[in-house]
């Protein structure tokens, strides 16, 4: 992964009115933190960090912080606000992270490939939008995705089968479930079955300075008749 360059300066001056002034100027309040580094409040351009968000890895990029005093942090975006009604960024969280020390984070996961389940009338569930992985920072794929065109109705795609790079380790168990083809009765029962706010990964977790504890998954579907590893 290549390392975003951001720049940023010192604020000294904080609450909405000097928020307010900052983003007048063209910048917007930050706060650079981790575990060995007391919380440092920054300004850096919206624009800029919204280049990195848009960047291959997303909210997953690496960045080295230029603070104008010279001290340069790695750092990782943890968090970020928008504007209600402008949708404008407003404000943002920094971790320090180690280029040697592993971080936790979710990669977007997708499935490629139309399964021969599908073409015989099942439905395809993908069980989980993002996955949970451990690796070191500059290791962190982009994304993460399996061919599904092999599965058939009834079968399944386990944790266990998924091709990590190397270095690159799943947060779950090796028998989860990640993608199902079922009976669209049966499909139906389970998503009416879901609780509304129940998603099985939920998207965007943030980085760890560190080892974080591993997200929580959602249960696996049912009835699988046969596992694809």
């Amino acid at each position: 992964m290549e390392i975003i360059k951001l720049n940023a300066t010192r604020r000294e001056e904080s609450g909405k009115s000097a928020s307010s002034r900052l983003r007048r100027a063209g910048q917007i309040p930050a706060i650079a933190y981790g575990r060995e580094l007391a919380p440092i409040s920054v300004a850096v351009s919206p624009k800029a960090l919204l280049q990195v968000l848009g960047s291959d890895h997303g909210k997953n990029s690496v960045v080295e912080l230029a603070v104008e005093n010279g001290e340069t942090l790695t750092v990782m975006v943890r968090d970020y606000d928008y504007h209600p009604v402008s949708r404008e960024l407003v404000h943002a969280d920094f971790i320090q992270v180690k280029l040697d020390q592993p971080v936790d984070v979710h990669i977007p996961f997708r499935c490629v490939g139309k399964p021969k389940g599908v073409v015989t009338g099942g439905v395809l569930q993908q069980i989980f939008r993002t996955i949970p992985v451990r690796c070191l920072p500059e290791k962190i794929p982009s994304f993460i995705e399996i061919d599904v065109t092999e599965l058939d109705m009834g079968e399944s795609y386990k944790a266990s089968g998924l091709n990590l790079p190397e270095g690159v380790k799943a947060l779950l168990a090796d028998d989860q479930t990640i993608a199902v083809v079922n009976a669209p009765e049966k499909a139906g029962a389970e998503e009416e079955a879901k609780p509304a706010a129940g998603a099985p990964a939920a998207a965007g977790a943030a980085p760890a300075a560190g080892a974080a504890a591993p997200a929580k998954g959602g249960a696996a579907p049912a009835g699988d008749k046969k596992d694809k590893k």
